[in-house]
């Protein structure tokens, strides 16, 4: 039976490593984003408990039931097959303290695959290369995740934060990552609550459970109708903006009445806010752009959340760039045609191309929570925009792919229209100077080494 073990040196002692791979969210954050895997069900890590997953997607997919034995408070849980796709599967998951404060984090995995000798051969060498990429992901997550609590967070206070969006792309790894930190999170939902951890709201209606939002530290507002579309009509654009304006007034105003409001609200914007500025560096000095639907949203979006700061509150737009990851967005869209050859750019190869990773925008976000000097916009970009030639060169050569094809602004205007036009082909260098300004360093500032993390592709 093939054995692999994975062993990492974290700075944090062996219980809090513990701890947080106990908390609700640590699966979540240790999946990669390349992984189609979707958790089902979570019993907990105690003796007996189970997971339930599903690996694949539609009618391909496969169930995964995992039960755990072997609980050492502090020190080790494990995990068996009980029904999945190995003919037998067992994970030890073990922390020992190395007598110098830290630890170290132990996987080691018995597994066999169907089919006897033929499964091995035919599948062995593929299965093993993907179990060292996703080792490999889950361990710098672990070692960065901790690293950042202990960083902003070394004596263990806990923070109550209210997030809306809670169900999208970064608003469920940021749930992730604060739960993991021990910290508690209420997910503002539209309908009704099913605990106390959930707050009722309606945007459309007006209607917001304020009371529940008193007392908390923070709030992070990320709901938003998605812009991604092959077309907008009227109706489409209608609820972009809606979602957006109307949704964060709601919220501004419900939190400027409070007698004891958060201290912070961080609210969802976008670096269209800016409009198509070429080659030019764009910081948070630069004024809105004029003219363009997105940035007349990105505009009317951050001022809708004025009564939060004049009621005192301190409110950070966050204008979020191309957000990077393969679970959601522009690189999931991208990807498969990359893996197929068929990678390229749309419109002009020097126009700039303002990305984060994922995992930047959940550390920049945790940073702003407990920033307390830190108000008004902030750019939620890496340091080192590219231009799309240069995306798409670096996004090949880590795929090992040929990235040729490239789409010329013509077509894309013919085919997408004004979405085309503010989504695909505007140029926007957008550097993140008051978050750098403010303390905070980046996990992945550079493209190559950031797309290699996120797909799980080593030089």
């Amino acid at each position: 039976m093939p054995v692999l073990t994975f062993r990492t040196s974290i700075d944090a002692p062996a219980d809090e490593l513990f701890a947080w791979h106990a908390r609700p969210g640590a699966f979540q954050r240790l999946t990669p984003p390349w992984a189609p895997v979707r958790l089902e069900r979570h019993e907990g890590i105690r003796d007996g408990d189970r997971a339930v997953l599903r690996l694949g997607v539609g009618p391909l997919s496969l169930r995964w039931v995992a039960e755990h034995y072997g609980y050492e408070a502090g020190r080790q849980f494990c995990d068996r097959q009980v029904q999945g796709p190995f003919a037998s599967w067992v994970h030890v998951h073990r922390m020992e303290p190395d007598g110098s404060g830290g630890s170290t984090l132990i996987d080691r995995i018995h597994y066999a695959l169907p089919g006897g000798e033929v499964g091995a051969v035919l599948g062995g060498a593929l299965v093993r290369r993907e179990l060292q990429r996703q080792f490999a992901y889950r361990h710098r997550i672990t070692r960065r995740d901790l690293a950042l609590h202990r960083r902003y967070n070394p004596a263990g206070r806990r923070l109550r934060v209210a997030v809306s969006g809670a169900s999208g792309l970064i608003g469920s790894n940021l749930c992730a990552l604060l739960t993991t930190g021990g910290h508690e999170v209420r997910r503002l939902v539209r309908r009704p609550p099913r605990d106390a951890a959930e707050v009722f709201w309606q945007p459309e209606t007006g209607q917001i459970e304020a009371e529940k939002l008193a007392g908390l530290d923070a709030v992070v507002h990320l709901a938003g109708e998605s812009v991604f579309a092959v077309r907008w009509d009227e109706a489409r654009k209608r609820r972009i903006y809606d979602s957006r304006v109307r949704g964060t007034r709601l919220l501004a105003e419900a939190l400027a009445r409070l007698d004891d409001p958060p201290r912070v609200l961080l609210t969802a914007s976008g670096i269209s806010y800016y409009g198509d500025r070429g080659v030019e560096a764009v910081t948070e000095a630069a004024p809105p752009a004029e003219a363009g639907f997105l940035a007349r949203v990105a505009r009317d979006w951050e001022a809708a959340a004025q009564p939060a700061a004049e009621a005192g509150l301190r409110t950070v737009p966050l204008r979020i760039g191309v957000v990077l990851t393969p679970a959601g967005g522009a690189l999931r869209l991208m990807y498969l045609p990359f893996l197929l050859g068929l990678g390229g750019y749309a419109g002009s190869p020097d126009q700039y191309l303002s990305w984060i990773a994922l995992d930047d925008v959940l550390g920049a976000i945790y940073h702003l929570l407990w920033t307390d000097d830190v108000a008004g916009p902030v750019n939620l970009t890496a340091p080192n925009p590219a231009t799309m030639a240069e995306y798409a060169r670096t996004l090949g050569r880590v795929v090992r792919r040929p990235a040729v094809l490239n789409v010329p602004a013509s077509v894309v205007r013919a085919v997408m229209g004004e979405a085309g036009e503010e989504i695909a082909l505007q140029s926007l260098r957008v550097l993140p100077d008051r978050l750098l300004a403010s303390g905070y360093r980046f996990a992945e500032p550079r493209l190559e080494p950031a797309l290699r993390h996120l797909l799980g592709r080593p030089a």
